[in-house]
This record gives C-alpha cells, sequence and structure tokens, in this order.
C-alpha cells in the first residue's frame, strides 16, 4: 500500500500535479523541536533547477498541520504537506494515450483501468518524493547520535558526473546513476536474522523510491568474486571493530558496530525528448512518443538527500 513501518511509520499521499503531496508520521515521539525552518536544508538539496535536473521548481514550503505545538512535536500522528504550484499538465497530455517507454504508465493502465492520475506521473512521480525527505529530516533527529551521508559517485559509468549527465541532456537522452550512503555511529545488534534484517528492511525501503533498480551492502557483488580470506573483515577489538568492511558493517542480518555503507543503482530517466516506440491505448497499434515536459536528464543527481 502507501505505507511503511512500525514504530516508526510513514504514509505518502499525492499526485504530482495534484493540490499537494505529503506524509503522515505515525510514532514519532514526543518533545523533538521542529519548525518548518529545520526542513530547508534538506528539501533545498532535492529541488530542481540545477543542470541536469527539472527546470520544475516548487518552493517547497512544509506545512506542519498536525502533531506540533509551540514548537515541539506532541506525540500526535505529525501531518506534512507541500502545495504543487509550478504545474504544467498540459504536456503530458499524449502519454494519457501512448504509454512512455520505461515508465510505469501502462503498468498502472492495466491496474487502474485507466483512472489513475497521469499527469506528471501522478502517485508514481519522484514529486512525492518530497515527503520522503520531510520524514527523513525527522527520523535524523530521532536517531542522533547516527550521522547519515550520501551522495552520487558516478554517473553512466563515469566518475565525471557532470560531463556524462550534460552529454546526456545534449542528445535530449537521460543516464543513470550510482548513489552511495554511509551511516556512522550505529550500534551494534541492531535487525534480526532473517526477514527483517537490516539488509531486508533497507531494501524494501530503498526500493520504494522510484527510479531505484539495485543494492549491494559493503562490496557487494565484488564479494561473489573473492574468497572468504579475502573478504572476511578482521576484527581488531571488544568493540567490533574491523580492519576492513568488506560486509557494510552487517552480519547475519545484524549490525556489527562499523559503518554501514550501502550502494544503489539509479536506472536513467523514463522520460526523454528522443522519439521512442510505444503503442496508443484507444487503437491498440504500435505509435511513437517524444516526451516534452520537464525532466531530469539524470535522477540521481537529486537522489542522495532522498536515500
Amino acid at each position: 500500500m502507501n505505507s511503511f513501518g512500525r514504530l516508526f511509520r510513514v504514509s505518502l499521499f499525492g499526485e504530482s500535479h495534484g493540490p499537494i503531496v505529503g506524509i503522515l508520521v505515525d510514532g514519532c515521539p514526543a518533545g523533538i523541536e521542529i519548525g518548518a525552518e529545520d526542513f530547508a536544508a534538506d528539501l533545498d538539496r532535492r529541488k530542481g533547477g540545477r543542470p541536469g535536473t527539472t527546470s520544475r521548481v516548487e518552493p517547497d514550503e512544509p506545512r506542519l498541520m498536525s502533531g506540533v505545538h509551540r514548537g515541539r512535536t506532541t506525540g500526535a500522528p505529525l501531518l506534512i504537506y507541500f502545495e504543487n504550484r509550478d504545474v504544467r499538465s498540459e504536456d503530458y497530455r499524449e502519454s494519457d494515450s501512448k504509454p512512455r517507454p520505461g515508465h510505469a504508465d501502462f503498468a498502472a493502465f492495466r491496474k487502474y483501468g485507466g483512472f489513475q492520475d497521469g499527469r506528471g506521473g501522478g502517485h508514481f512521480s519522484g514529486r512525492l518524493t518530497a515527503g520522503i525527505v520531510a520524514a527523513g529530516v525527522v527520523a535524523k533527529k530521532i536517531i542522533r547520535p547516527v550521522e547519515i551521508r550520501s551522495e552520487i559517485i558516478s554517473c553512466g559509468g563515469s566518475a565525471d558526473i557532470e560531463a556524462a549527465v550534460s552529454a546526456a541532456a545534449a542528445e535530449r537522452d537521460s543516464v543513470g546513476g550510482v548513489v552511495e550512503c554511509l551511516a556512522r555511529d550505529v550500534p551494534a545488534g541492531l535487525g534480526e536474522p532473517f526477514f527483517d534484517s537490516v539488509e531486508s528492511v533497507l531494501g524494501h525501503l530503498v526500493f520504494s523510491i522510484p527510479g531505484i533498480k539495485g543494492i549491494e551492502f559493503g562490496d557487494g557483488f565484488r564479494g561473489a568474486a573473492s574468497r572468504g580470506s579475502e573478504f572476511n573483515d578482521a576484527i581488531l577489538d571488544a568493540s567490533g571493530r574491523t580492519r576492513t568492511n568488506h560486509a557494510g558493517g552487517l552480519n547475519g542480518g545484524l549490525t556489527n558496530g562499523n559503518d554501514l555503507l550501502f550502494r544503489v543503482a539509479v536506472r536513467p530517466t523514463p522520460t526523454i525528448g528522443r522519439e521512442q516506440e510505444t503503442i496508443d491505448l484507444g487503437t491498440g497499434r504500435p505509435s511513437v512518443i517524444a516526451s516534452g515536459g520537464r525532466h531530469d536528464a539524470c535522477i540521481a543527481l537529486r537522489l542522495p538527500v532522498i536515500l
């Protein structure tokens, strides 16, 4: 559905070109100091307007509608929403009948029988990640002193991110990327052995972000080509500190006290300006579509803060 979590439960709502998007956080502890200004830095990181990102720029002013009183959380559900102001729905009329290759248009049409809101991607749009970022701002206050860092490390297979994105944009195309996330000061012993392993829970969350197609913890896939003597992390002291971190801070589904490290693979933006093959849903016949509208040449550029 549209909710995730047990102790800290989040529920997303809204559509890309609807009146609002936002998130409901249930399970937020009482007494946390919070105001609209706390969200500004992270929301600015997510915004478009920079080279390689969409020219759609929303003000993203968070409205805290419940769960806050006198500048502190009350323990009641915390509702945060953002208005959608910079919309141009006419840019997406063609995709109502001609699904964009790589996008959710066709699958959503089959699931919802044509009743879905397709404007700007509707409920499938990356616009909804504004709510995810807002929930992250709250969560980071709760998990202190754990520190989270995330950054893009390559685009289109190249460490020269700017050049790869510029080349794709010049050709009215898009490019994917890899984003790395690191959590420091994570205590040992969090997680469960099997279905609620740290990898399982984080994987569930990570794949909830539009455009994510892969995840690896630590050395991940490179470990498949290694021997145990190479991949195992030598334990140095009673705190569990290891000489290397090939496992990404995880053993047996549990945190081991070292830095928690994982990377995600982000697909190229499906909406591109080049002509692509599709079908006409009205006639069932082959057709083509060259998407107008505003979209990112590389959605990975805005992924770090969302992740």
